[in-house]
C-alpha cells in the first residue's frame, strides 16, 4: 500500500550541526538498494562493511548506528547501535555487528536495537509500504567511552552522544519489500 505521503525527516537534521566526513562501504553504496545479505530473513542478516576517514581533531571514539526513519512506528526503527569504538579504528568488516561478531573492535559495545537484540538487524519494511531509507551513521565522539552499558536502548545511547558528537558521516541505502 504505497502512498504519496511525505517522508519523515532525517533525524540528524534536527541536532546541532557538526562537520561531516566520508563514510564508504564495499557492501553497500550511498543512494542505492541495500543488498539482500543486509535484509532480515529466517537466518538473520549480516552487518555491512563500513570505512570512514577525516574525522575531526579531538575524536576519542566512534559510534555506528543504522536508522530507518520510514518505519510505520511514529518513531522510526533502530537497526544497529554500536558505541565505544576506539578512535584508532576506521573500519568495521562485514559481519562485525552480526553472527559471531568477527572483527568487532575490542571494547566496542552494542546497544539494543528495535528488534530487542544486541547487534545489527537487517531491513524488514512491511510489504507494499514503499522504499525505506537505511541511514548508516558514523559519529565521531569527544570521549573514549560514552557511558551507557551494552544492551541499553537507542534513545539512551543517542541522548549520551548528543553533547559529545564532534562530527558525523552518513551513508544512506534503500530497500523496499514489494511482497
Amino acid at each position: 500500500m504505497t502512498t504519496s505521503r511525505p517522508r519523515p525527516p532525517v533525524p540528524y537534521d534536527f541536532l546541532p550541526p557538526v562537520p561531516s566526513f566520508p563514510v564508504s562501504s564495499t557492501d553497500i553504496a550511498d543512494g542505492q538498494v541495500l543488498p539482500q545479505a543486509h535484509v532480515e530473513d529466517d537466518d538473520g542478516s549480516v552487518s555491512p562493511q563500513l570505512s570512514w576517514s577525516g574525522a575531526p581533531a579531538g575524536t576519542r571514539s566512534y559510534a555506528v548506528t543504522c536508522f530507518d526513519p520510514d518505519a510505520p512506528t511514529g518513531s522510526g526503527f533502530w537497526h544497529w547501535v554500536l558505541f565505544d569504538i576506539p578512535a584508532d579504528v576506521t573500519e568495521l568488516p562485514t559481519g562485525a555487528g552480526s553472527g559471531d561478531f568477527l572483527g568487532l573492535p575490542v571494547g566496542a559495545k552494542h546497544g539494543r536495537n528495535d528488534y530487542d537484540e544486541q547487534g545489527f538487524g537487517g531491513a524488514a519494511p512491511p510489504p507494499g509500504h514503499g522504499p525505506h531509507r537505511y541511514i548508516f551513521a558514523v559519529h565521531a565522539l569527544d570521549v573514549p567511552t560514552l557511558g551507557p552499558d551494552a544492551g541499553d536502548p537507542p534513545a539512551y545511547v543517542g541522548f549520551n552522544m548528543y553533547s559529545h558528537t564532534l562530527g558525523r558521516g552518513l551513508l544512506i541505502a534503500t530497500y523496499e519489500n514489494k511482497g
